[in-house]
């Protein structure tokens, strides 16, 4: 998520800074903006994916177990992704909807999470699902997830830096280039899976109107 777009205290007129106060949240809010931070975002995130799926398939004891634990991290990671656009960056909560709005202005900046946060992130999920979880299916789910947020990233990326010309990939970059036009449809970016089940996907009202008469 980008950062808060409200003025710093610390540089409001007449304000005396503390010693070094917030220099590490202002460091990252500029690190966060930057295109190479964005770049090094796609590659951390993939990798970090793909450790994680390698070595919990080459920890598992069975390929029909590892395949059911893939296909959960990225059912969930679908829902997560659907439900963190949907009610936390249109959902009226004030940090993430300020830093999600800065992306609809322009929706071909840079603003990122600082790259090293999500591998993070991944890691100390992995490490969290271990104590509840078999080794593998643990490094297993945590990698689909991790893979589902990189698939996002890079997708989200494509949609709006390339103009895509595929009859697949223009319509599904065309589906998320509509949400920008009508924000409270269309909230999956990598599936419409969920816009599906919970009627936010985008339909047109002349589809609609001759729908009602069939």
């Amino acid at each position: 998520m980008a950062s808060d777009s409200t003025q710093d205290p610390a540089r409001a007129p007449g304000a005396v800074p503390a010693q070094g106060a917030g220099r590490p949240r202002r460091a990252l809010a500029r690190l966060a903006e930057t295109r190479l931070n964005a770049r090094l975002g796609l590659v951390a995130d993939a990798t970090v994916a793909i450790a994680l799926l390698g070595a919990g398939w080459r920890a598992a004891d069975a390929a029909r177990t590892a395949s059911f634990a893939i296909a959960a991290g990225l059912l969930v990671f679908s829902f997560v992704e659907y439900s963190f656009h949907r009610w936390l960056f249109h959902g009226g909560v004030a940090a993430f909807e300020a830093g999600h709005r800065l992306h609809h202005d322009n929706p071909r900046g840079d603003n990122a999470l600082p790259f090293f946060l999500p591998p993070l992130g991944m890691g100390a999920l992995a490490a969290a699902l271990h104590l509840v979880a078999p080794h593998a299916v643990a490094l297993l789910f945590a990698g689909a997830l991790a893979a589902g947020y990189a698939a996002y990233g890079i997708a989200h990326t494509a949609i709006h830096r390339l103009r895509l010309r595929g009859p697949f990939s223009a319509r599904w970059a065309a589906r998320h280039h509509v949400h920008h036009y009508h924000p409270q449809r269309n909230f999956g970016v990598t599936t419409p899976l969920w816009d599906i089940v919970l009627r936010t996907r985008y339909v047109r009202s002349r589809a609609l109107h001759l729908a009602g008469h069939e």
